[in-house]
């Protein structure tokens, strides 16, 4: 099926691409994310470029060196990959897949330059990637009618045999569907849950899941829709942490809306609106939202006809970080993420209680307060609750108290260490953590000066 009522504005540098290419004899088809987005009108700075009429991959390559550094990134898949400033271009040779063993890597890659468009297209996911676009005959190439389904807002797979042969399309039909507002196809969601209930998503690298939860978060403007989908899947039974949350009532007064994994779903949406542009720090920021209730089904209780979460922060840590490495092997990542967890509480507690400068600086020893300040609000913001201006007033009153003394983004540094106490004549002991700890609460609850400190030490310990 071919479609001639659009184009797509393509990069300069692009274009004397696929000039050079043709003039080797090479036939270059646009695929997959930049066609799609075209239709929905959304900037594209990554373009996949398949080539047909050709089987060389070094001639190929001696063409897009005239255009910058090449890339290969294997020979067996036959793709070459070209970063000109903010674009990147991958260049792949004509080819099918078929599945031959388990696992992700598990596929015979075949290249076959006399490929036709729509046999190519087999092996792509959904419909509405597997559209193609001719620069220069200024044609779509839509062999499975995406753009039909593109209209209808439907996410349909092509093939069943093909597309069951990778159990990471079901996490990119809900990361897409999420991203798109798209619905499930009825036969495409009775496939993805055949692959979740015959446990083939268990075969997954967790990097490859965590790539996939990365676009749902950072590329949707309501991150729940590809929650319930992942819910209605049965997908949660993997995650436990989560799927915990389902049920688990709230008190009304402070969560009208619903359980504690409506009012979770809700903050992650509060939370698109809240975003950085800083890639990895807004992705921390989601996961800390997405984990800061797990608590809250190890100690729901109702007392006296009022239902209480008492401790659920702390209580909170080890299902944080069960559930997240279940999806990475990033330690670093993870310390983002507990502390905000641990404390998410904070900013409302010290507001309510109108506490001291004192109490400011403590919580910036344990956590980035600026970061804090983001996943209180949006769990503040994410219920149904009529009085939300108090959200800002406790988030805004504790940013003015830490800005004011520099410790918003870092915490509070203490101003005497070990090499004092080396100075002052102590040899390293462990008395030397007990010292430090004397020495930093005279710093911030008598705000002695360094001198004063250090004065306070000699009289303490003899020195």
């Amino acid at each position: 099926m071919f479609i001639f009522t659009k184009t797509i504005n393509i990069p300069q540098v692009l274009e004397e691409i696929l000039l050079d290419l043709k003039s080797i004899g090479a036939l270059p088809i646009l695929v997959g994310g930049c066609v799609r987005d075209s239709f929905l009108n959304i900037p594209s700075k990554d373009y996949d470029i398949e080539i047909f009429n050709i089987d060389s991959l070094e001639t190929i390559e001696k063409s897009l060196k005239k255009f910058g550094s090449v890339k290969e990134v294997g020979k067996s898949f036959g793709v070459l990959t070209l970063r000109i400033e903010e674009f990147d271009f991958d260049f792949a040779l004509a080819r099918t897949e078929k599945k031959v063993e388990s696992g992700h890597t598990g596929f015979e890659v075949t290249t076959k330059s006399n490929l036709s468009y729509e046999e190519a297209s087999l092996r792509r996911d959904f419909t509405l990637n597997s559209i193609g676009y001719d620069f220069f005959k200024k044609e779509f190439l839509d062999p499975h009618n995406g753009i039909e389904d593109l209209k209808n807002r439907t996410l349909r797979h092509i093939k069943d045999e093909t597309f069951i042969e990778d159990p990471l399309r079901v996490y990119r039909a809900v990361q897409f569907c999420s991203r798109f507002n798209l619905q499930l196809d009825k036969k495409t969601f009775e496939l993805c849950k055949q692959m979740v209930e015959n446990n083939e998503l268990e075969e997954l690298p967790k990097e490859r899941v965590f790539e996939e939860f990365k676009k749902l978060f950072l590329k949707s403007k309501k991150p729940s829709v590809g929650f319930e989908i992942l819910k209605d899947l049965g997908i949660l039974k993997h995650f436990p942490e989560l799927e915990s949350l389902v049920g688990c009532e709230q008190e009304k007064e402070y969560h009208p809306e619903g359980d504690v994994w409506i009012h979770t779903l809700m903050t992650i949406d509060e939370m698109a609106k809240y975003k950085t542009d800083d890639e990895y720090r807004d992705l921390y920021l989601f996961y800390a939202l997405l984990c800061h209730d797990l608590g809250k089904p190890l100690c729901t209780k109702e007392i006296e006809g009022r239902i209480t979460s008492h401790k659920h922060e702390s209580l909170g840590v080890e299902p944080t970080i069960s559930f997240l490495s279940k999806i990475t092997n990033e330690k670093k990542f993870i310390e983002k993420i507990v502390p905000l967890v641990k404390n998410h509480l904070a900013p409302f507690q010290l507001y309510k209680a109108e506490s001291s400068i004192k109490a400011v600086k403590r919580l910036s020893l344990k956590c980035n307060i600026e970061d804090l300040c983001i996943v209180c609000l949006a769990d503040c913001k994410g219920r149904t609750i009529p009085d939300k201006d108090k959200c800002d007033k406790a988030v805004s009153w504790l940013l003015e108290k830490a800005r004011e003394m520099n410790i918003s983004k870092e915490g509070l540094k203490p101003i005497v260490q070990g090499r004092d106490l080396i100075e002052l004549g102590m040899k390293p002991s462990k008395e030397f953590k007990g010292i430090l700890e004397y020495a930093l609460n005279l710093q911030i609850d008598e705000n002695f000066d360094k001198e004063s400190i250090l004065i306070k030490l000699k009289q303490n310990y003899n020195l």
